[in-house]
């Protein structure tokens, strides 16, 4: 079975190992990007990643975009939520059905 992980700064990323996920706190995007190609290799089906990380990290996370696994989603951190999940699942959208059917063009 693959598992799942969580990449973030500790307070973001530790609190998904109540829910049984593998947590990967790191102190900086260096650091980040190191765990993300290492367990990108390993059995992780999916690999969460804060937002705060995946704005320095988009052609790393670019690498794997095209593989079945792992799947690497944006989640907000403590830090709060910069958009870049939301911007994510509208790029997925209009590349499935063709148009901007979420916001109509706005965003």
């Amino acid at each position: 079975m693959a598992k799942i992980g969580v990449i973030g700064d500790a307070a973001s990323a530790l609190g998904f190992k109540a829910f049984g996920l593998e947590a990967f706190p790191v102190a900086d995007a260096e650091e980040a990007r190191k765990v993300l190609h290492r367990i990108a290799g390993e059995d992780f089906g999916i690999i969460y990643i804060t937002e705060r990380f995946c704005r320095e990290l988009q052609s790393d996370m670019a690498e794997y975009t095209g593989q079945k696994t792992p799947a690497i989603i944006p989640i907000p951190g403590v830090d709060g939520n910069f958009g870049i999940g939301m911007a994510g699942v509208k790029k997925s959208v209009e590349r499935a059905v063709g148009a901007d059917i979420l916001f109509g063009g706005d965003n």
